[in-house]
């Protein structure tokens, strides 16, 4: 039969139609006997084995994914918050540490303000500018009796922001700025500033000076704190 005389043809050199098998190197179109047609039959179904992926291999595993993204994400934040601590410890007043809600004031030249040492070269009447809140300079006033009083007053003029000076002479904080005014304790009595300078508490915490938060009735005016 003509189908045993027939050597099989190279795959590259086959081509597959409805019809039969198309040789390009000879141009001859053969009809494909049913030998021939289980052996590609066969070779469809080997191809398709072969080439077939797992329905399971196609979807990613999620767990996986989760896991590496989590430890990315750890080995990113670590080194981060340790580089963020000392940077955010730089603009922590050093005076408000271990002094519960207060800031402990400072002198011009950095130190601690001790109330007995500060009373004895400071006399009745004195208002001499400490860092207090915030970094704030801030006044500690001394009564007539060579008492502290228990009050600071916040330098820092209510107009624009320039540190008032006390003028001994007038007996009031006088801005060299733009010309406001204030009595001794503050209050103001001549614009362009709209209100009082603010108030600390001062208090005396272990010998040392102690500024904290006036969140009371500002007992100057009646009213409550526009600082606060």
């Amino acid at each position: 039969m003509a189908s045993s005389t027939l050597s099989p043809a190279a795959p590259s050199q086959l081509c597959s139609s409805k019809s039969g098998l198309f040789c390009p190197s000879q141009a001859l179109l053969v009809k494909p006997t049913r030998t021939q047609m289980v052996k590609k039959d066969k070779g469809m179904r080997l191809t398709c084995q072969a080439t077939s992926i797992p329905a399971d291999d196609r979807v990613p595993d999620m767990g996986k994914r989760q896991l590496m993204n989590l430890l990315l994400l750890g080995a990113v934040s670590l080194p981060s918050g340790f580089m963020l601590v000392p940077y955010g410890a730089f603009f922590v007043p050093a005076g408000g540490r271990g002094a519960g809600d207060g800031t402990v004031a400072k002198d011009a030249f950095g130190n601690d303000v001790i109330a007995a040492e500060w009373l004895k070269t400071h006399g009745p009447g004195d208002r001499t500018l400490t860092q207090g809140l915030k970094g704030d300079p801030t006044y500690l006033v001394v009564e007539k009796d060579k008492t502290l009083a228990t009050y600071g007053i916040n330098g820092v003029c209510t107009h624009l922001g320039c540190v008032v000076p006390w003028n001994q002479a007038e007996n009031k904080f006088i801005c060299p700025c733009h010309g406001s005014q204030y009595n001794e304790q503050g209050r103001v009595v001549r614009g362009p500033a709209p209100l009082s300078l603010a108030l600390a508490h001062a208090d005396v915490d272990d010998g040392k000076v102690v500024f904290v938060p006036w969140v009371e009735t500002d007992f100057r005016t009646g009213e409550a704190p526009w600082w606060a």
